[in-house]
């Protein structure tokens, strides 16, 4: 697929047309998540040098090496909690901006959505085949402002490795959900709608992200 000749027949522009920038994309969605946690552990050796502290060489040497071997786990200078919410918000705000642009650039030619279960179906639909060329596999709402989308084969997540054992694997897995839910919460801030996304891995490859729209009830 990857190195695919285009076809006379699809126009260069053609959003559906997958020729070697969808692996490009793979390989980024790959790295971002490591790349996230490096930066996390970057900012906070910078931060204990300001502060006088003695950096150990061990830390050092992480800031450049910071790989998957790392994920799920922390940073020096930070708890685990503290390093999954620096890289939460930096994954998701990136996220969020490629969400925007992405609406703003393909359905610049459709009619403004009225209702917003038609907004999140054009998520389902188009927008998920842009961005990972498959359509989300189920939608469920309560009809009160909360949907759940189910990719059952969440692209990110079907090279995972099992070598870790289940939780373990979990753990790994999470980061990658991230960026993903801010592409969601952008594309639905493009349409005019803001809504919180909360994604969850519960088995690989699958993937969960419920959307609760602001102001509705629990």
């Amino acid at each position: 697929m990857a190195f695919e000749n285009p076809q006379a027949s699809l126009p260069s522009n053609d959003p559906y047309a997958t020729y070697v920038n969808a692996s490009c994309f793979e390989f980024l969605l790959i790295e971002l998540v490591p790349m996230a946690y490096r930066m996390a552990a970057e900012l906070a050796t910078r931060e204990q040098e300001w502060l006088g502290n003695k950096v150990p060489k061990e830390v050092e040497s992480m800031t450049s090496g910071f790989g998957i071997g790392g994920i799920g786990g922390s940073v020096a200078g930070m708890d685990e909690d503290e390093t999954r919410e620096q890289v939460f918000f930096r994954l998701e705000s990136l996220g969020y901006r490629v969400g925007l642009g992405l609406v703003e650039r393909f359905s610049r030619d459709k009619p403004r959505f009225t209702d917003t279960l038609d907004a999140i179906k054009f998520l389902c639909k188009d927008l998920w085949v842009i961005v990972f060329r498959k359509q989300i596999d189920n939608l469920k709402t309560n009809h009160r402002g909360i949907y759940v989308l189910t990719d059952n084969t969440f692209k990110p997540l079907t090279k995972m490795s099992l070598e870790r054992g289940r939780d373990g694997m979990m753990a790994q897995a999470q980061p990658f959900l991230y960026f993903p839910a801010g592409v969601i919460r952008g594309a639905l801030a493009a349409m005019g709608i803001n809504a919180t996304v909360q994604a969850e891995c519960s088995e690989i490859p699958s993937a969960t992200f419920q959307i609760r729209s602001i102001g509705a009830k629990p």
